[in-house]
C-alpha cells in the first residue's frame, strides 16, 4: 500500500537499561518504513546508558537528550514531546522491542483510517514469560470514550510501547507539570489524556511489539505496590488530579444531559461489546442526576442494545 508522507516521531524512554537499549534503538531504525525522527530521552542514568546512546546520536535522525536529574517517565514523556516534530508520536520503552513492519503496518492503518487518533496494538511478552496478549483477535474501532474515562476512571489503551498518538491529540494535554505522580506507569497519563481530550481509539490485533520481562520491569513484577500498599488509593487521587488539570487545560465541562451524551458515545462504536452497553447504563445509572432523563436514558439504551442485537452488529465476547 503506498503510504501518503506523515512525518513520524519515535519517543523512546531510558533510565538505566544500558543492557536492553541498543536492542530497542535498532528496533526502531530497522523498521520498513523508517521514523523521521528517533527522539532517546535518558532520565540521568547511572549505568552506561550515555555511552551506549552516544553510539547512536552520529545518525542523521537519532537525537538525545541527556537529563541531568532523574524526574520519572511521565518527565521523559514531556521532554521527548517537546522536541519532536511529528505528525504522529511513537512511544518506545527502553527494554521492549518494534516488529520490524509495526510502522508501516500502523502508518497503513492510519491512512485507510483517517479519522484514527490514537492506535494500541497486540504484543507479546518475551524473556521471563513467552505469551501472546490480544485485546481481540480482529481490528477493533473503539470509538471515543471521554464520557468512560470522566465517569468511571476506564482505561482503554495498553502498554507505552504499543502506543502511537496524532501530534494534535497529545498537545491538548502534554506536558503535564504534576511529574511527581507519574514517575512510573505514565502511560496512563496518555490513556486517559488522549480519552479526555476527545481522542478516536482503534485496536490493531497484529502483535508487532515485544514486551521484555525481566527482574527490573517494575510494573510487571509490581515492586512499587510491594513498597507502597497504600499505591492504588495513592493513584486515585492522582488520577483526579490529572484529569482536573487536563479538563482545566482544555476548557472542558461536565455534559448538560449526560444520558443523552453517553448514549452518543456508545453509538460511536460500531461492533460494541456487552460491557460496553454495562458500562454506559452504570454511568446513566449513578451519575445521571435528573430522574426523567435517567430513566430515559436507560430506557434507550436497552432499545439501542436489541437494535444493535437484531443488526448482528453486537460483538460477543
Amino acid at each position: 500500500m503506498v503510504i501518503n508522507k506523515i512525518k513520524t516521531s519515535c519517543l523512546i524512554n531510558n533510565y538505566n537499561y544500558a543492557e536492553f537499549l541498543s536492542e530497542a534503538i535498532d528496533s526502531a531504525l530497522n523498521q520498513t518504513i523508517k521514523f523521521d525522527e528517533i527522539i532517546i530521552v535518558d532520565d540521568a542514568s547511572t549505568d552506561n546508558s550515555v555511552e551506549a546512546i552516544a553510539k547512536y546520536t552520529q545518525l542523521a535522525n537519532v537525537k538525545s537528550i541527556l537529563k541531568e536529574k532523574n524526574q520519572g517517565q511521565l518527565s521523559s514523556f514531556n521532554e521527548g514531546f517537546l522536541a519532536a516534530t511529528g505528525d504522529i508520536i511513537f512511544f518506545l520503552d527502553a527494554d521492549d522491542i518494534y516488529e520490524p513492519q509495526y510502522l508501516e503496518t500502523t502508518l497503513n492503518f492510519y491512512n485507510r483510517r483517517n479519522e484514527c487518533d490514537f492506535i494500541f496494538c497486540a504484543y507479546k511478552k518475551f524473556g521471563a514469560v513467552e505469551e501472546t496478549f490480544q485485546v481481540d483477535t480482529v481490528d477493533l474501532d473503539l470509538g471515543y470514550s471521554v464520557i468512560r474515562t470522566l465517569y468511571s476512571g476506564e482505561w482503554i489503551g495498553s502498554i507505552t510501547s504499543t502506543l502511537s498518538i496524532r501530534r494534535e491529540i497529545i498537545r491538548k494535554f502534554l506536558p503535564i507539570p504534576n511529574i511527581e505522580d507519574w514517575r512510573v506507569r505514565a502511560d496512563d497519563c496518555l490513556i486517559w489524556g488522549a480519552s479526555l481530550v476527545g481522542a478516536k481509539k482503534f485496536y490493531m490485533s497484529k502483535p508487532l511489539v515485544m514486551y521484555r520481562i525481566h527482574q527490573n520491569n517494575q510494573y510487571h513484577n509490581k515492586k512499587f505496590l510491594d513498597i507502597d500498599n497504600n499505591y492504588e488509593y495513592k493513584r486515585f487521587w492522582k488520577r483526579n488530579s490529572l484529569f482536573n488539570y487536563i479538563l482545566q487545560k482544555n476548557n472542558l465541562t461536565l455534559p448538560l444531559l449526560l444520558a443523552f451524551t453517553s448514549l452518543n458515545e456508545l453509538k460511536t462504536i460500531p461492533c460494541p461489546k456487552y460491557e460496553d452497553f454495562i458500562s454506559y447504563l452504570k454511568i446513566i445509572f449513578l451519575f445521571e442526576h435528573n430522574f426523567f432523563w435517567k430513566m430515559k436514558g436507560i430506557i434507550l439504551l436497552f432499545s439501542y442494545f436489541l437494535k444493535t442485537l437484531m443488526a448482528g452488529k453486537f460483538k460477543m465476547l
